[in-house]
Order: structure tokens, then C-alpha cells, then sequence
């Protein structure tokens, strides 16, 4: 899965055979001489290492983590990952079929960027308003959608939202691949057109932006959404 790795956790089997192999043999033997208190905690030590060699580890899978070594940027990518890994929670809860595809889209595309952003650092300052404002911003309308869908509100409020949200995830999601192709090319992109779609919805529905403060980032970047 897109930016998720394997991690595999032992299992505690072989600790509980070889305590259930020591105390069959202490039951069998009289280890209170020395030679069969040895061969007890050898059996069990035997029996605990083919459990150990028998029993596979369970594999899960966990986030990748992004980092560059520079704060600002592993600020940034951090809570970037927080809304990549919300995009995938969405994808889970959302149940149709053309706006899961659009969310998965916007998962794989976002995470290959910050992973781009991971392996060049340099690189990061050119989606910061993508990670910053686009991202957590398609979060925020998307989670409202799911909310509003989950709790059966059919007014014309919730379906003018289930609308422009169906109609919009289509160009959202090429708007993100847009912002990933552009990254490999090593040129500057500006998103901003297509994705107005985007912060119309968001305005529209209560999700206010404001502009980024001067001091605290480049003045070539755009808005921030207010979390």
C-alpha cells in the first residue's frame, strides 16, 4: 500500500511453550538436584527455539515516516502525513465507487510527493501550499461530505455538498498528479487554477482561509487554511 511499509512483530508463543515445556519437566523430574534442573531449563530453551523458528512473526502495516533532517520541512511533512493518512481513512469510509477512486488518488499522489520532498529536500518550499493549504483543505471538505453522508441528511445544504464534491474530486485528484509530475520535472507548477474549485467548496461551506503570515513563510506562497 502507498506509503505504508512492513513491520514485523515476533510472536510470544516461544515464551509461552518454553514456560509450559520447564514446568512439564519440573513435573517430571526432581529438579531439586542440580543435573535436572539443567535438563529442564535446556528442554525448555529447545522447545522455546523451534516455537520461535516455527511460528512466523505477524506482519502489520505501518506509515513510512518522511524526514529531511531540516525542522520547518519535517513540520510541514508531518502534518502533511497526518492528512495523507486522513485521506486513507476516508477512502475506507466513503462508499462510492467513483469518489473512493478520486480520494485513492489524491492518497497515492500526495504521498509520492512528500516522499519526493523526503529525498530532496530542496524541493519542499515548491508544495508548500499544496501540503499546507490544498491538502488539509481536501481533508476538510471531504470529511465534512463523509460526516454529512453518514448522519442521512438529505437537505438542500447536504446535497448541494454531495454535488459539487462528486462533480470536483475528479479534477482535485488530477490536480495533485499534476503537482507530483511536476515535482519529477523539476518544474514549477501552479495548481492554483484548478483546484479554485476546491476553495470555492471550502468557503462555501464554512472552512474559512486566511493569507500565510509574511515573516513565517516565503512571499511567493499562498493561503493556509485555518485548522
Amino acid at each position: 500500500m502507498q506509503g505504508m511499509t512492513e513491520k514485523k512483530i515476533p510472536s510470544a508463543w516461544w515464551l509461552y511453550a518454553a514456560a509450559a515445556a520447564f514446568l512439564g519437566l519440573c513435573a517430571l523430574l526432581p529438579v531439586y538436584r542440580l543435573w535436572a534442573l539443567i535438563v529442564a531449563l535446556i528442554g525448555a530453551a529447545v522447545v522455546g527455539l523451534v516455537v520461535r523458528k516455527l511460528v512466523k512473526p505477524r506482519v502489520v502495516l505501518v506509515p513510512i515516516v518522511y524526514t529531511t533532517g531540516e525542522k520547518e520541512l519535517d513540520e510541514m511533512l508531518a502534518q502533511a502525513q497526518e492528512n495523507v493518512q486522513a485521506l486513507r481513512e476516508l477512502s475506507e469510509r466513503i462508499a462510492d465507487p467513483g469518489l473512493k477512486q478520486d480520494i485513492w488518488r489524491m492518497e497515492t499522489a500526495a504521498d509520492a510527493i512528500l516522499q519526493q520532498v523526503s529525498n530532496s529536500p530542496e524541493k519542499g518550499y515548491s508544495v508548500r501550499k499544496f501540503a499546507t493549504y490544498y491538502l488539509p483543505t481536501s481533508v476538510k471538505v471531504l470529511t465534512q461530505y463523509s460526516q454529512m453522508m453518514g448522519s442521512g441528511a438529505s437537505g438542500e445544504h447536504a446535497k448541494s455538498l454531495e454535488r459539487e464534491v462528486k462533480e470536483n474530486a475528479k479534477v482535485i485528484a488530477q490536480a495533485f498528479e499534476a503537482q507530483l509530475d511536476a515535482l519529477f520535472a523539476g518544474t514549477a507548477l501552479e495548481v492554483s487554477t484548478d483546484l479554485d474549485v476546491l476553495e470555492a467548496i471550502a468557503k462555501g461551506d464554512g472552512l474559512h482561509v486566511t493569507d500565510y503570515s509574511a515573516d513565517d513563510q516565503p512571499p511567493t506562497e499562498g493561503p493556509r487554511l485555518t485548522l
